[in-house]
């Protein structure tokens, strides 16, 4: 069985490890008891059982600064709605959530949002990771994602829920039409957008895959649009969020090739329109999320017209982050976004197509300005009620282009894929798809606009955003691609180890 990459729980038990390898070795999965403690070791990001032990008998000392943050949520809103509960008013919210979130959410709103899903935080806890400023729990029919501040008294700087694996269940969707093809899909996924749709209850899900010098595929199935029972083709185009990032990364690669940038020359020196705090930060650290460059409110990224991003940052960036530390920042690519424009003397979005899209043959993706500018032939996007029922989201667009303004139909973004290393000078593309800082044991790594596997076998980016999830992943030793998408704002993880196991990676 390949090694798959997990996160412990909060509170590990070595015995339950134990009879764990004691259950897979009695099941044939290896041939003696040490190879299965092994090989669920290097599960765990632990190169031995004896690290795995040891670091079980040994936890870190400290919980994550965003975990105990998101505790002081659930415990503050869980009574929500009952006889009694007060809600909290802006001082109280002042003490955990920074100045920028609050600007971006009211009070108001904020209480409001929190208070609408106190029926989840009542549920058990499990703490899925943590980082010193990150947290991913799940909680009832959540998964959340915090991160807080560096600087004491470490308050939330994002705050993000969405729904965990199998909360839809829209009677719409029970029965989805037969999946829509487009080439020749290899073997063992044509069955995973069936297995999917039966846990998740999505509206719309297209996967998509292609090698560098061969012809893609896309598998379609769902519907564009609930309402008008309009049925998902192969062609229709969704919000590709996290592969805008790549895009960008892909197009300040193109000007470093070209002589018109340095990796690690300060950014500074080329911005113009807005400048980052530490003058010292280099467009490497950008593209590899180890700058520390503050990010936008969560609250902040959708709007209905894309504003200057000055109006959204001010004329300065701020760089309160661990400098050094791999910690993704959208701050940090809307600041390669405009440096992209600065450069070029271009809107990002016409140098992005000059750069990226058209020399990939990406003829159907582009960057909305506004929400008409979507046109036909787009998904109707879904966000899950409390209820599980399918609700369409609100017709917003992303208001930083540079990191999630793309909307695509799956075969670009194979094409982006399987292409953008034909870009570039082959040592240059290489250096992307090298880890770039050391992480924490077990953790994701970075590369130059890429996340890199704690394997290091594959390379992606993934996003999400009202009403849609998106991941594009590579393969390092072939660069083939695979590609997931969907209209509704859910957690991909069965999506993305199906995939994963199918393209005989471990999960």
């Amino acid at each position: 069985m390949p090694d798959a990459s997990r996160s412990l729980p909060s509170h590990p038990s070595l015995r339950y490890l134990q009879l764990e390898a004691r259950r897979r070795r009695a099941a044939g999965e290896f041939p003696a008891l040490h190879d299965a403690q092994a090989a669920i070791a290097r599960e765990y990001g632990q190169r031995s059982w004896a690290a795995l032990r040891q670091l079980i008998s040994d936890p870190p000392p400290h919980e994550s600064h965003a975990l105990a943050q998101l505790r002081w949520v659930i415990a503050r809103f869980r009574d929500a709605g009952s006889p009694g509960w007060a809600p909290p008013g802006d001082g109280e919210l002042r003490e955990h959530f920074d100045d920028a979130f609050r600007a971006a959410l009211p009070a108001g709103e904020l209480v409001a949002t929190i208070a609408g899903v106190a029926a989840d935080l009542r549920e058990e806890l499990t703490v899925v990771g943590q980082l010193p400023l990150q947290a991913h729990v799940r909680v009832g029919g959540l998964e959340v994602f915090a991160s807080a501040g560096a600087d004491p008294p470490h308050r939330l700087t994002g705050l993000q829920a969405v729904p965990a694996p199998g909360r839809a269940a829209d009677a719409r969707v029970a029965a989805p039409p037969p999946a829509r093809t487009d080439g020749e899909v290899p073997a063992g996924l044509a069955g995973i957008t069936d297995e999917s749709f039966a846990e998740l209850g999505l509206a719309a899900l297209a996967l998509a895959g292609g090698a560098p010098a061969g012809p893609g595929w896309v598998i379609a199935q769902g519907w564009a649009d609930l309402d008008r029972a309009e049925i998902l083709g192969t062609g229709h185009r969704f919000p590709a969020t996290g592969a805008t990032a790549l895009v960008t990364a892909t197009a300040v690669l193109r000007l470093v090739a070209e002589g018109a940038l340095a990796l690690d020359a300060p950014a500074n020196d080329h911005l113009r329109t807005v400048r980052l705090a530490d003058g010292t930060i280099t467009v490497r650290e950008l593209l590899s999320h180890t700058a520390g460059v503050n990010s936008p409110p969560a609250a902040a990224m959708m709007t209905d017209s894309v504003p200057e991003l000055a109006t959204l940052t001010g004329p300065v960036i701020g760089c309160d982050g661990p400098r050094g530390e791999v910690r993704p920042s959208n701050g940090g690519y809307a600041a390669l976004g405009q440096l992209i424009a600065d450069v070029t003397g271009l809107p990002y979005t016409a140098a992005a197509a000059r750069l990226v899209l058209d020399p990939l043959g990406m003829s159907g993706s582009s960057f909305p300005a506004r929400p008409a500018d979507i046109g036909p032939g787009a998904v109707t996007g879904y966000s899950v009620t409390p209820a599980g029922a399918l609700a369409p989201a609100a017709e917003m667009i992303s208001a930083l282009p540079a990191v999630a303004g793309l909307w695509a139909p799956p075969a670009d973004l194979v094409r982006l894929g399987t292409g953008w290393a034909s870009l570039l000078p082959a040592a240059l593309a290489d250096e992307a798809l090298t880890p770039q800082a050391a992480a924490e044991q077990g953790q994701p790594r970075t590369g130059l606009g890429w996340i890199i596997s704690p394997r290091g076998d594959i390379a992606l980016h993934g996003g999400a955003q009202a009403g849609a999830t998106a991941a594009v992943l590579v393969r390092i030793r072939d660069r083939q691609a695979r590609v997931i998408m969907t209209s509704t704002l859910t957690s991909l993880e069965p999506v993305h180890d199906r995939v994963l196991r199918a393209w005989g990676a471990p999960s």
